[in-house]
């Protein structure tokens, strides 16, 4: 298989389903930003962090594979048959988030982000999260997108926010508080 298809030198690209679409298109930079995201996930995955935090890692990328060929089919016109999203895999963010959180200190400051580069980069990654998780949204204005979706980039986006704070803890360095000057 060729890497290269010559198909896209005008502007557009295919969905799913055969559609053709500018590149611009909002499905394109959903999908789009669903993959830059799963890039830093990858990335953060790199660094020095638990066993068990490199699989939950690996498990969302699988998932985020999951996110960008919902967002990448036409939803009149494709026939494939899609892997879903379910409500287990939000539920699993949310208990990973709640066993952190009994180790954390209470959160009583926003976090600026930083403290470390792996919390770093898991602070980059819940930004480019949120913007995936918009542009979902924006798109499911206009078409349809998969309640789910929406919800586990939400709930992702919270668990990146909550794994950096862990690894400063972990790492026994102090949090990046937001101290407002009055």
């Amino acid at each position: 298989m060729k890497i290269y298809t010559k198909t896209g030198d005008k502007g557009l690209t295919s969905l799913i389903g055969g559609t053709r679409v500018p590149k611009h298109h909002l499905r394109i930079e959903a999908y789009g930003t669903v993959d830059e995201l799963n890039s830093y996930i990858g990335l953060i995955r790199d660094q020095d962090i638990k066993a068990n935090d490199k699989d939950m890692l690996k498990e969302i990328q699988d998932r985020l594979f999951t996110i960008g060929s919902s967002l990448a089919a036409d939803p009149e016109k494709s026939k494939m048959v899609i892997p879903d999203l379910y409500d287990a895999d939000i539920e699993l963010l949310e208990k990973e988030m709640d066993k952190m959180n009994e180790t954390l200190p209470a959160l009583k400051h926003f976090i600026l982000p930083g403290g470390s580069t792996t919390a770093s980069y898991c602070h980059i990654a819940r930004c480019v999260c949120r913007r995936a998780e918009r542009l979902s949204v924006h798109l499911s204005e206009e078409s349809k997108v998969e309640e789910k979706v929406v919800m586990y980039l939400n709930r992702l986006s919270d668990y990146l926010f909550t794994l950096a704070r862990m690894v400063v803890y972990e790492h026994n360095l102090p949090e990046n508080q937001w101290l407002p000057r009055v």
